[in-house]
Protein backbone atom coordinates (compact mmCIF):
# COMPACT_ATOMS: atom_id res chain seq x y z
CA UNK A 1 0.00 0.00 0.00
CA UNK A 2 2.66 2.52 1.04
CA UNK A 3 4.74 1.65 -2.02
CA UNK A 4 1.87 2.88 -4.19
CA UNK A 5 1.41 5.97 -2.01
CA UNK A 6 5.02 7.06 -2.41
CA UNK A 7 5.68 5.76 -5.95
CA UNK A 8 5.60 9.20 -7.54
CA UNK A 9 2.48 8.38 -9.56
CA UNK A 10 -0.37 10.66 -8.47
CA UNK A 11 -3.08 8.30 -9.70
CA UNK A 12 -1.67 5.32 -7.82
CA UNK A 13 -1.05 7.47 -4.74
CA UNK A 14 -4.59 8.85 -4.70
CA UNK A 15 -6.03 5.34 -4.84
CA UNK A 16 -3.64 4.10 -2.15
CA UNK A 17 -4.44 7.03 0.17
CA UNK A 18 -8.04 5.87 0.33
CA UNK A 19 -7.08 2.29 1.19
CA UNK A 20 -4.71 2.88 4.11
CA UNK A 21 -5.38 1.13 7.38
CA UNK A 22 -4.17 1.54 10.94
CA UNK A 23 -1.40 -0.94 10.10
CA UNK A 24 0.05 1.69 7.73
CA UNK A 25 0.28 4.32 10.46
CA UNK A 26 3.98 3.76 11.35
CA UNK A 27 5.01 4.19 7.72
CA UNK A 28 2.88 7.32 7.36
CA UNK A 29 4.38 8.81 10.51
CA UNK A 30 7.87 8.05 9.21
CA UNK A 31 7.05 9.84 5.95
CA UNK A 32 5.86 12.88 7.90
CA UNK A 33 9.31 13.13 9.47
CA UNK A 34 11.09 12.92 6.13
CA UNK A 35 12.60 15.66 4.03
CA UNK A 36 10.48 15.07 0.90
CA UNK A 37 7.49 17.46 0.92
CA UNK A 38 5.65 15.39 -1.69
CA UNK A 39 5.90 12.28 0.49
CA UNK A 40 4.72 14.32 3.49
CA UNK A 41 1.78 15.62 1.43
CA UNK A 42 0.70 12.11 0.43
CA UNK A 43 1.13 10.92 4.03
CA UNK A 44 -1.19 13.72 5.18
CA UNK A 45 -3.67 12.79 2.46
CA UNK A 46 -3.65 9.20 3.65
CA UNK A 47 -3.91 10.19 7.34
CA UNK A 48 -7.02 12.18 6.49
CA UNK A 49 -8.70 8.85 5.71
CA UNK A 50 -7.65 7.20 8.97
CA UNK A 51 -9.86 7.60 12.03
CA UNK A 52 -8.53 7.70 15.54
CA UNK A 53 -6.49 9.86 17.87
CA UNK A 54 -3.09 8.84 16.49
CA UNK A 55 -3.96 10.08 13.00
CA UNK A 56 -5.52 13.23 14.44
CA UNK A 57 -2.44 13.98 16.54
CA UNK A 58 -0.21 13.49 13.51
CA UNK A 59 -2.36 15.86 11.44
CA UNK A 60 -2.28 18.45 14.22
CA UNK A 61 1.51 18.30 14.31
CA UNK A 62 1.95 18.68 10.57
CA UNK A 63 -0.43 21.68 10.46
CA UNK A 64 2.74 23.70 11.16
CA UNK A 65 4.85 21.98 8.47
CA UNK A 66 7.42 24.12 6.66
CA UNK A 67 5.87 23.34 3.28
CA UNK A 68 2.70 25.38 2.59
CA UNK A 69 1.11 22.61 0.51
CA UNK A 70 1.51 20.13 3.34
CA UNK A 71 0.17 22.68 5.86
CA UNK A 72 -2.82 23.42 3.64
CA UNK A 73 -3.82 19.77 3.34
CA UNK A 74 -3.31 19.18 7.06
CA UNK A 75 -5.42 22.21 8.01
CA UNK A 76 -8.15 21.19 5.59
CA UNK A 77 -8.09 17.62 6.94
CA UNK A 78 -8.39 18.76 10.55
CA UNK A 79 -11.79 20.25 9.79
CA UNK A 80 -13.07 16.75 9.15
CA UNK A 81 -12.11 15.52 12.61
CA UNK A 82 -14.81 15.16 15.25
CA UNK A 83 -12.74 16.26 18.22
CA UNK A 84 -12.24 19.66 19.88
CA UNK A 85 -8.46 19.11 20.11
CA UNK A 86 -8.12 20.26 16.51
CA UNK A 87 -9.34 23.76 17.38
CA UNK A 88 -6.02 25.02 18.77
CA UNK A 89 -3.87 24.28 15.70
CA UNK A 90 -6.65 25.65 13.50
CA UNK A 91 -6.72 28.89 15.51
CA UNK A 92 -2.94 29.19 15.04
CA UNK A 93 -3.44 28.66 11.30
CA UNK A 94 -5.74 31.70 11.17
CA UNK A 95 -2.50 33.70 11.26
CA UNK A 96 -0.63 31.64 8.66
CA UNK A 97 1.62 33.58 6.28
CA UNK A 98 -0.51 32.19 3.47
CA UNK A 99 -3.93 33.82 3.16
CA UNK A 100 -5.10 30.61 1.49
CA UNK A 101 -4.16 28.50 4.51
CA UNK A 102 -5.73 31.03 6.88
CA UNK A 103 -8.95 30.79 4.87
CA UNK A 104 -8.78 26.98 4.94
CA UNK A 105 -8.40 27.19 8.73
CA UNK A 106 -11.48 29.42 8.92
CA UNK A 107 -13.50 26.93 6.88
CA UNK A 108 -12.16 24.01 8.93
CA UNK A 109 -13.25 25.73 12.16
CA UNK A 110 -16.72 26.16 10.67
CA UNK A 111 -16.79 22.42 9.91
CA UNK A 112 -15.73 21.68 13.51
CA UNK A 113 -18.92 23.49 14.48
CA UNK A 114 -20.22 24.53 17.91
CA UNK A 115 -17.12 23.51 19.91
CA UNK A 116 -15.19 26.19 17.98
CA UNK A 117 -17.52 29.06 18.92
CA UNK A 118 -16.10 29.99 22.35
CA UNK A 119 -12.44 29.88 21.19
CA UNK A 120 -13.35 31.95 18.13
CA UNK A 121 -15.08 34.53 20.33
CA UNK A 122 -11.93 34.78 22.48
CA UNK A 123 -9.81 35.13 19.35
CA UNK A 124 -12.08 37.83 17.94
CA UNK A 125 -11.93 39.73 21.21
CA UNK A 126 -8.24 39.33 22.05
CA UNK A 127 -6.09 38.95 18.96
CA UNK A 128 -4.07 41.98 17.95
CA UNK A 129 -3.76 40.92 14.30
CA UNK A 130 -6.61 42.35 12.19
CA UNK A 131 -6.51 39.46 9.70
CA UNK A 132 -6.87 36.92 12.52
CA UNK A 133 -9.82 38.85 13.95
CA UNK A 134 -11.34 39.04 10.47
CA UNK A 135 -10.98 35.28 10.00
CA UNK A 136 -12.50 34.66 13.43
CA UNK A 137 -15.40 37.01 12.66
CA UNK A 138 -15.96 35.24 9.33
CA UNK A 139 -16.05 31.84 11.00
CA UNK A 140 -18.48 33.13 13.64
CA UNK A 141 -20.67 34.64 10.93
CA UNK A 142 -20.79 31.34 9.08
CA UNK A 143 -21.46 29.37 12.26
CA UNK A 144 -24.35 31.70 13.19
CA UNK A 145 -24.32 30.70 16.86
CA UNK A 146 -26.32 33.04 19.12
CA UNK A 147 -23.53 32.87 21.72
CA UNK A 148 -21.44 35.04 19.36
CA UNK A 149 -23.93 37.94 19.27
CA UNK A 150 -22.26 40.10 21.97
CA UNK A 151 -18.81 39.63 20.44
CA UNK A 152 -20.11 40.39 16.96
CA UNK A 153 -21.79 43.58 18.21
CA UNK A 154 -18.50 44.64 19.79
CA UNK A 155 -16.70 43.82 16.54
CA UNK A 156 -18.86 46.35 14.70
CA UNK A 157 -16.55 48.97 16.27
CA UNK A 158 -13.32 47.22 15.22
CA UNK A 159 -10.67 49.23 13.38
CA UNK A 160 -10.65 46.64 10.58
CA UNK A 161 -13.31 47.03 7.90
CA UNK A 162 -13.13 43.28 7.24
CA UNK A 163 -13.90 42.53 10.88
CA UNK A 164 -16.79 44.97 10.75
CA UNK A 165 -18.06 43.40 7.52
CA UNK A 166 -18.07 39.87 8.92
CA UNK A 167 -19.63 41.06 12.18
CA UNK A 168 -22.46 42.64 10.17
CA UNK A 169 -22.84 39.47 8.10
CA UNK A 170 -23.00 37.32 11.20
CA UNK A 171 -25.52 39.53 12.95
CA UNK A 172 -27.66 39.68 9.83
CA UNK A 173 -27.55 35.90 9.49
CA UNK A 174 -28.66 35.64 13.11
CA UNK A 175 -31.50 38.07 12.45
CA UNK A 176 -30.18 40.59 14.97
CA UNK A 177 -30.41 44.32 14.48
CA UNK A 178 -33.22 44.28 11.98
CA UNK A 179 -35.87 46.92 12.41
CA UNK A 180 -39.43 46.10 11.51
CA UNK A 181 -42.08 48.75 11.18
CA UNK A 182 -45.60 49.04 9.92
CA UNK A 183 -46.02 51.36 6.94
Amino acid sequence: MLDDLFAGDDERAAAAAQRVTAADLPGLLAALGGADPEARWWAVGALAHLPGPEATTALMGVAADADPHVRALAVYSLGGRDTPEVITPLLFALDDDSDYIARLATEALVRVGPPAVAPLIRTLSNDIQPRVRANAARALALLADPAAIPALFTALEDDSLLVQHWAEEGLEKLGVGQVYFKP
